[in-house]
């Protein structure tokens, strides 16, 4: 039994949702983070790994016999199929893992940062409120260039392999335009903050 108000936090990558889920951890807001679980189920010894290593083959591990998630994340955008294939590991497992640590949260609210979140039905059905943190394209191509120093070309496939920016607008119940500094991020973040807990 899920009692606590779930908002869903998403973005294109490089949009800076990282940023807005810090905020809202400031204020001693419980934050579930998909990317992490990601990380906890393909740890060496977990069936997820096992069944990535079985689809993608052995060389998708590193030297540690850890997942290369920059190996893995290049196959996936370059094949449709192999994207779904890997999906189909890991989103059942995270909506499950989502749905445990929602049962035992007893704050008022609760956010859950999902990267594809509008792309991920399973998860969708989870929120009751969708908050998207919205950027330009071409500021997610700069952004993404400078932190994980790799091409245009590259970027480009990951944002053509996601919802447009169209897609998540037209799904969110509330915005996040991040273009400006800082300081506006965190007053966006404190009324947002407010409002959750006026409807919880």
């Amino acid at each position: 039994m899920i009692s606590v108000l779930v908002v869903g936090l998403t973005g294109g990558i490089g949009s800076g949702k990282s940023m807005v889920a810090e905020a809202f951890a400031k204020r001693g807001v419980p934050i579930i983070d998909t990317d992490r679980l990601a990380r906890e189920l393909v740890a060496p010894g977990q069936p997820a790994l096992q069944e990535i290593v079985s689809a993608f083959g052995p060389d998708c591990l590193d030297n540690q016999g850890q997942l290369d998630r920059g190996q893995v994340r290049r196959k996936v955008f370059a094949d449709p199929q192999l994207r779904e294939r890997l999906e189909s590991i890991l989103h059942p497992r995270i909506r499950q893992a989502v749905r445990e640590r929602l049962g035992v949260i007893s704050a008022p609210y609760c956010i859950v940062a999902v990267p594809l979140l509008i792309e991920t039905n399973s998860l969708m059905e989870l929120m009751q409120r969708v908050l998207v943190v919205d950027v330009e394209d071409t500021v997610q191509v700069q952004r993404v260039m400078e932190r994980d120093q790799v091409d245009e070309e590259q970027v480009r496939r990951i944002l053509n392999a996601q919802a447009s920016r169209t897609q998540r607008l037209a799904r969110a119940d509330d915005i996040i335009s991040n273009t400006g500094t800082l300081a506006d991020l965190d007053d966006c973040v404190s009324a947002l903050h407010e409002k959750y807990l006026s409807m919880s």
